[in-house]
């Protein structure tokens, strides 16, 4: 299990009691963005906790944050990981539900939060989040709740801290890998589904979060940082050498009308070099001491209680 740092000072944070819902906001250099995030939260219909973790910004994201009511905690891990920073703001967060955020992802309406707090309100539910398709590929018709067996089969699809719920209770018992350079929040679902709970990956839980235009070099690291995440977990993961990342580039048309316009997309590219790259011989890296058990599946209430 990671170890998991309180912060020195919990001075930040805001105490008027016991908020419905925590939400951590992870933050570097985030000015431009984080303004619009933090006021999508300050105008939900349900209150929460906020969070902002910043990781040594140079510009004016604590300013914002700070001029928003948002508490302010500085990372103290180094090298940064997401999950040291997650695992930060989360031992400061009082909320028995925790959604975890980037710092440039907006919730799409004032009914957001209350949704993701209806979809954890079913005690089966370890984590949710949003996603428009399914492990297939497919639009999602309504929401999924994926157990342990369809996070084996699908490792890659799955539970999201880029805008995604966790409890608390499960989080104390066993916090995010902090040396994983992508992934953790894969990894940590798949410790919290073990047992036979469900993670709930829902449509109507979306947020704005787009990667699609981003720059060539950030989509090469976001998924060398992902894939080298997975392959330091995944003792099962095939190997992905560059005849695979050639073939795949070739044949697979993605969400494209045509394999030519897939072939030249220099964003997918970009991604599946970045797969290639993150997946290299990378051995399996386990945490230094063993997991706490899996959480239970709670069992249903008898008829008529």
């Amino acid at each position: 299990m990671p170890e998991v740092r309180v912060p020195a000072s919990l001075d930040a944070i805001p105490s008027r009691g016991v908020p419905p819902v925590s939400v951590v906001v992870r933050a570097r250099d985030e000015a431009r963005a984080l303004g619009r995030t933090l006021d999508a939260l300050g105008g939900q219909d349900v209150p929460s906790e906020v969070i902002v973790v910043d990781s040594g910004s140079r510009d004016h994201t604590v300013e914002i944050a700070a001029q928003r009511g948002a508490g302010v905690l500085h990372s103290e891990a180094a090298p940064f990981s997401f999950g040291a920073a997650l695992n930060q703001g989360a031992a400061a967060a009082r909320a028995p539900v925790v959604v975890a955020l980037s710092a440039h992802a907006v919730a799409p309406d004032r009914g957001w939060l209350g949704r993701v707090l209806a979809t954890m309100a079913d005690p089966a539910v370890a984590c949710c989040c949003g996603e428009r398709r399914g492990p297939d590929g497919r639009l999602l018709a309504g929401a999924l709740r994926q157990d342990a067996a369809l996070l084996a089969a699908r490792p890659y699809w799955g539970y999201s801290n880029g805008a995604g719920a966790f409890r608390a209770e499960l989080w104390r018992r066993r916090g995010f890998r902090e040396d994983l350079p992508g992934s953790e929040d894969r990894e940590w679902s798949r410790w919290a589904l073990a047992g036979g709970m469900l993670c709930v990956v829902d449509p109507a839980l979306v947020v704005d979060h787009d990667h699609s235009r981003d720059p060539l070099p950030a989509c090469f690291r976001r998924y060398a940082r992902e894939h080298r995440g997975f392959a330091m977990y995944l003792p099962d993961l095939e190997p992905y050498p560059a005849p695979t990342a050639l073939a795949e580039w070739w044949h697979d048309q993605g969400h494209h009308r045509t394999r030519a316009r897939a072939r030249l997309d220099p964003r997918r590219v970009a991604r599946l070099t970045g797969k290639w790259w993150g997946r290299r011989t990378v051995p399996a890296s386990r945490a230094t001491t063993p997991d706490p058990p899996p959480p239970s599946r709670p069992s249903p209430p008898a008829p008529g209680a």
